[in-house]
């Protein structure tokens, strides 16, 4: 990812209308460290076929974070889900792959799905172009991501940041891209992460060579209680 983000109030549009800042990492890049590859599972460990994606190339840009939108049993198997994903993207939706760059089960194991170096899909409104989309297993408006989950999900976001040089300032959740109503992803418990800013603080003490403090926050009022994968 070798595009540079200038550090100035410029605001970028998305096709629908919703808009979210970048930064430029150079200023900071003096007190970032290079990062290990986090272990992940990778698409011919879990036995992905994608179709051929010639054409979709784009450059990592912007960090974007998704659920699954469907509860995650406790009898769920990540393969299983991955290979089922990506039949159904390929039959029902023309999808030559899975959508999501990086899926994370609910023990934080860290699964690899569409390569980074070509866009990602999505059923909502929003140009994908440059999207890294991280996608957390489970319904996380009524269910509580795990801390595996974050905890993975902070490594991936700084690792990209890291490899690809994509500003920390551009995380966000997939409804921060589309307009408002559109969708509630990456669902209640997890949108609080993002919007609170500490999702943005652990990623930055990540690449700054810390170990950030990751905790889960107490259930919302009124949100799910229990975790995803209970």
């Amino acid at each position: 990812m070798l595009r540079i983000l200038v550090c100035i109030s410029m605001v970028m549009f998305c096709t629908t209308g919703c808009s979210f800042k970048q930064q430029s990492i150079d200023s900071a890049k003096t007190q970032y460290v290079k990062l290990p590859r986090p272990a992940m599972v990778s698409p011919a460990e879990w036995g992905s076929e994608p179709d051929s994606l010639v054409g979709r190339e784009h450059t990592p840009t912007y960090l974007t974070i998704h659920h699954a939108g469907v509860e995650w049993k406790p009898t769920d198997d990540p393969v299983a889900k991955l290979k089922g994903l990506q039949s159904w993207g390929k039959r029902d939706k023309s999808w030559p792959d899975v959508p999501y760059h990086f899926l994370i089960s609910p023990d934080g194991r860290i699964f690899e799905g569409r390569s980074i170096a070509y866009e990602p899909e999505t059923n909502t409104s929003f140009d994908t172009n440059g999207h890294v989309n991280i996608h957390l297993w489970g319904n996380t408006d009524v269910q509580r991501a795990t801390l595996a989950q974050l905890e993975s999900t902070v490594a991936v976001a700084a690792w990209v940041s890291s490899e690809y040089g994509v500003s920390p300032e551009t995380l966000g959740g997939h409804k921060d891209r589309v307009a408002a109503g559109e969708t509630s992803c990456p669902g209640t418990d997890v949108a609080r992460y993002i919007d609170s800013g500490l999702m943005k603080t652990w990623v930055v003490e990540t690449l700054e060579g810390k170990t950030p403090e990751i905790q889960l926050m107490e259930p919302a009022e009124g949100g799910p209680i229990a975790f995803v994968g209970e």
